[in-house]
């Protein structure tokens, strides 16, 4: 890796996305196959301006919080930029909420406005915040008033049909032309590195997920390193087939990829195999990226040996444990010889530690790298706070400019996070080898990883809690080969009660994202518990892991 100083220090996403437009104008920045979507650095730079215009001309500022709820498609992009341009932070809604969750971000981010497309499969997004906003159906675009969303004014529409209240994605851009140049020049000028530009939520184990506030230079910076490690250039095709809600899509991929002038190449608007593999194929990346479950399906895919995938030279895997044996698979029968493991939170911007293009393979396959320039990690007792030496497993810390500013509007949980001495607490169990790489031994806190996704089982417990039935349940993660971790329910009944496995999961499906679903139900007499009371769902694991003869999968070796 070169030690070049970081050009995008000190600076906001507008001069950066400016100068890669100069630089790189005539290249392109920007594929969607599936909406036959081309863009040059000169057009997406463009179509930027025009959408910030956009936003400014009806009323936005900086400071202002905008959500978009959408699948990976060519105005969220636009938007993620368009809204740093000006100042405004842009909240990003997971596209599997349902409208409970929908509810919560809607009231608990503050939202001025929010962009959203009509549906995508079963998901209907109108029809959900029309259900928890019911006033938008009466009101024209710009004079909706919510008493449960009092700041809530403007409903953008990306892509659907016509609907009250809401502004199309046309008729944003339109108003925009009323916007000079000048004005748009003014309100950038006035931006700082250190301003929020971003407002991600993450699952903890306080059941409802909480706001990371995120800067200008937490995510250039990131994504400066991250391509540092990658070796990337301006000639390199990044498939960009994780979700842009996520830091893993819009640091790692689109910021990244603005930094460096590398083209960005999205498959389809979820992750699909086949569409991946195509596009691999196709657009000729030489850039993969994906968490563990997207890696095996590809490689298990039956059209996987008919695709060219000679350009590929790098990627990374991230989002979960990365099994070793997985690793290797990628760099020979995928060819990406190059591959990275890359380890942080969305609270980190979300890379703490990443390994190195040239470093040996048993370390890229084997640990998750060494920490980024300009971040101090250590590992410390989570008892004592004391730090540890090499070679014992304690939580990770980190320090740096990639720390956030903290929850939004949860002062307690963000000292919780963040210690007084800038130290972010990852809840992740590691080890510093003496070499300075690092790996994850486990999580002390309680959360599941599935397939990349964060998941608090307080969330699901909360809502089992309110089924009529239920008298008391408890929410664990066990190992899965294609997941990386499944949930388990257990579950005491109400007396005198009887209940399925299907009608816990339908209960489930009709108030929580279809990730969070239990996909194992025991119903149980009692759990075990300490002397003193407390519940052990270690012990439930452990027991969950025999019963469902997963040893096979506990057993599988992450970096």
């Amino acid at each position: 890796m070169t030690t070049n100083a970081p050009w995008v220090d000190e600076l906001t996403f507008g001069p950066v996305l400016r100068r890669t437009a100069q630089r790189f104008g005539s290249r392109e920045a920007l594929v969607f196959p599936q909406a036959g979507v081309r863009l040059t650095w000169s057009e997406f730079d463009q179509a930027v301006d025009r959408a910030a215009r956009g936003l400014l001309a009806i009323g936005l500022q900086p400071g202002d919080h905008f959500g978009v709820w959408s699948t990976n498609w060519p105005e969220w992009v636009i938007l993620q930029f368009a809204t740093a341009r000006i100042g405004v932070v842009l909240v990003t809604i997971n596209p599997a909420y349902r409208p409970a969750e929908l509810e919560y971000v809607l009231g608990q981010a503050d939202l001025r406005g929010i962009a959203l497309i009509e549906q995508f499969k079963a998901s209907q997004f109108f029809a959900m915040l029309d259900e928890v906003c019911p006033e938008l159906k009466t009101s024209t675009p710009g004079t909706l008033h919510s008493p449960k969303f009092p700041r809530l004014q403007w409903v953008v529409r990306m892509r659907g049909n016509d609907h009250p209240g809401m502004l199309g994605w046309d008729e944003l851009l339109a108003r925009g032309e009323q916007v000079s140049a000048a004005r748009l020049e003014e309100v950038e000028a006035g931006l700082k590195p250190d301003d929020p530009i971003n407002l991600q939520y993450t699952s903890g184990t306080t059941g409802f997920p909480k706001g990371a506030l995120l800067t200008h230079r937490n995510l250039l910076l990131n994504a400066f390193y991250c391509g540092e490690c990658l070796r990337l250039h301006e000639t390199d095709r990044i498939c960009v087939p994780v979700p842009l809600y996520h830091c893993f899509g819009c640091v790692l991929g689109t910021t990244c990829g603005a930094v460096f002038g590398a083209t960005m190449v999205f498959p389809h608007e979820t992750f699909q195999a086949e569409a991946t593999l195509d596009a691999l194929d196709a657009e000729r990346c030489t850039t993969i990226y994906g968490v563990p479950t997207m890696f095996i399906a590809q490689l298990e895919h039956p059209n996987f040996t008919h695709r060219n995938l000679s350009s590929l030279r790098t990627g990374i895997m991230a989002g979960s444990p990365c099994p070793i044996e997985l690793m290797k698979r990628v760099t020979q029968d995928m060819g990406a010889k190059e591959i990275t493991i890359a380890y942080g939170l969305t609270e980190a911007s979300p890379l703490i530690t990443m390994t190195r293009t040239d470093d040996p393979i048993e370390k890229r396959v084997g640990t998750v790298g060494r920490v980024l320039p300009g971040i101090e990690a250590r590992i410390v007792d989570p008892q004592t706070g004391q730090p540890l030496p090499d070679d014992q497993s304690g939580e990770l810390c980190c320090r740096g400019h990639n720390v956030m500013l903290g929850y939004y509007n949860l002062p307690d949980r963000t000292a919780q996070a963040i210690d007084t001495d800038g130290w972010l607490h990852s809840g992740d169990m590691a080890l510093r080898q003496p070499d300075g790489y690092f790996r994850i031994t486990g999580r002390f806190k309680d959360l599941i990883i599935r397939g990349g996704e964060n998941i608090a089982p307080r969330e699901i417990e909360e809502l089992l809690y309110q089924h009529p039935k239920v008298q008391d349940v408890q929410v664990v993660g066990v190992p899965d080969r294609k997941f990386g971790e499944e949930i388990l329910a257990w579950i005491r009944l109400r007396p005198g009660m009887t209940s399925t496995d299907a009608e816990v999961r339908d209960f489930c499906r009709a108030n929580l994202a279809h990730f969070k679903c239990p996909k194992y139900v025991k119903f149980v007499e009692s759990f075990p518990t300490t002397v003193t009371g407390k519940i052990q769902k270690f012990k439930i694991r452990e027991q969950a892991i025999q019963e469902l003869g997963l040893q096979d999968v506990a057993s599988i070796e992450t970096a």
